[in-house]
């Protein structure tokens, strides 16, 4: 099985949406969440706070620079990751798309390099 990254792409913007938007949305994913679960398909997830609090390490000149805040400025930036293992990219692209329609928010399906989950 290949495992498969599915980004969730928020738009940037005022905090959290109001609860009654947001429940609604919280219940489909859990509902994803555990659909995933049953079929043996679920890895991990996590959510991640806002772009803000992103700090960047890299190396320019052998000298190490740090900086904060996201590397690259946008209208979207990633606020969530559901690692999954799927038989193919056809079955990832399925669970991308039950994703997308739980979080109503793009996603983006890629697979991950072999041998780099564990």
């Amino acid at each position: 099985m290949t495992h498969y990254l599915l980004s969730i792409y928020q738009p940037d913007g005022d905090g959290t949406p109001p609860p009654e938007f947001l429940e609604p949305i919280m219940r489909d994913v859990e509902a994803l969440k555990a659909e995933l679960r049953e079929a043996g398909a679920w890895v991990f997830s996590g959510g991640l706070h806002a772009p803000g609090t992103a700090t960047v390490v890299r190396v320019k000149d052998n000298e190490m620079l740090t900086t904060d805040g996201p590397y690259i400025e946008g209208k979207e930036h990633i606020g969530g990751f559901t690692v999954i293992q799927a038989p193919d990219l056809d079955a990832a692209l399925e669970w991308g798309r039950k994703l997308a329609r739980a979080t109503t928010l793009p996603i983006e399906v890629r697979p991950l390099q072999h041998g780099s989950c564990g």
